[in-house]
């Protein structure tokens, strides 16, 4: 995905898809990913994670809305 960074890897897709609610309310786009093999393995998410991806440009704005730390 092309111009999009990792804002934050979180363990459980739930707390991505909260995160993303909370970034989609305030027009940031955003996307997740997850290794899952398709929905088949979902316990390999604990291992790998799930990744929410803003754009680049989006990057500060994001960790402030989400109240991340650098």
């Amino acid at each position: 995905m092309e111009g999009f960074v990792c804002v934050h890897r979180f363990y459980y897709r739930h707390e991505a898809e909260l995160a993303q609610s909370a970034l989609e309310a305030d027009g940031i786009e955003s996307r997740i990913t997850s290794d899952d093999a398709g929905g088949q393995g979902i316990g390999i998410q604990f291992t790998n994670g799930v990744d929410l991806l803003v754009p680049e440009d989006a990057l500060a704005r994001a960790r402030a809305i989400l109240k991340l730390q650098d």
